[in-house]
């Protein structure tokens, strides 16, 4: 399914989309309707598209988008692209009429194996955006793979732990979540977290993570998935502090769409 602004997009239009690739976006896990945190990905909409394009979304016309695009039963990943078809690769400095791109893809699976991530140097682009210009961290997530890696730990020069490629990243010690005091995209399953959870955060450095009685990342395609090894540190899977996270996060019932 691929709509803009609730009719079937052209291929003009996507192709501005890929060969401009200019917007911001956030992605939605729907379950029969549903969606956890419904209320925070609209107000992302909304800040994102002052900072991007410097204007407002009629918010109400972007929920009606995504109804027309989603189906009322089953599990599904909604995407919500917001850019301009009419804008210019050389004049992207001329007023912008945005519009929404909704799309889906099957949703995975929130019970994940943990994983084992390789840090590196890198901080995105106005990283409190989520914008549709990811090339950065896929090429640092591909060269994780590469070297046997399930994906990339972003640091600053400092090595202070900020996110992971498409993540967030949170720590756990005597039962306290811990985030990052860092740079990085604010995602929708963080902030829920935040909610259910007693929380602080700190500055966070890797030298220090074997301090901490383990570590996880988060958004909304992977719940609440457990980090078991961050270069050549090892963490253990199975903390029950976890556990409770991942229940309460999949218990949320989220709001209609």
């Amino acid at each position: 399914m691929a709509e803009l602004n609730g009719k079937p997009i052209s291929p003009d239009d996507l192709q501005t989309l890929a060969l401009t690739n200019y917007g911001h976006f956030t992605s939605m896990r729907v379950e029969d309707g549903r969606v956890r945190g419904l209320d925070l990905h609209f107000a992302r909409l909304q800040r994102d598209c002052r900072a991007v394009f410097g204007v407002d979304l009629d918010l109400e016309a972007v929920r009606e988008f995504a109804r027309r695009a989603v189906p009322s039963r089953g599990v599904c990943i909604a995407r919500l692209t917001v850019f301009d078809p009419a804008m210019d690769l050389g004049h992207v400095g001329d007023d912008a009429h945005p519009q929404v791109l909704v799309t889906t893809r099957p949703a995975g699976s929130l019970s994940l194996p943990a994983m084992r991530v390789q840090s590196v140097a890198y901080s995105r682009d106005m990283p409190q955006v989520k914008s549709v210009g990811i090339f950065g961290s896929l090429r640092h997530r591909r060269a994780a793979q590469q070297a046997g890696f399930d994906d990339a730990l972003f640091t600053d020069a400092s090595s202070v732990i900020s996110e992971g490629g498409t993540w967030n990243i949170g720590f756990i010690r005597d039962d306290q979540v811990i985030w990052p005091d860092a740079e990085f995209l604010l995602g929708t399953t963080m902030e829920l977290l935040r909610r259910l959870h007693l929380s602080r955060t700190a500055t966070v450095h890797l030298a220090d993570l074997a301090d901490y009685d383990a570590a996880f990342a988060t958004n909304v395609g992977i719940g609440v998935r457990a980090i078991h090894g961050v270069d050549e540190l090892t963490l253990p899977a199975d903390h029950p502090a976890i556990d409770r996270l991942r229940r309460a996060y999949t218990e949320l019932q989220g709001d209609l769409l």
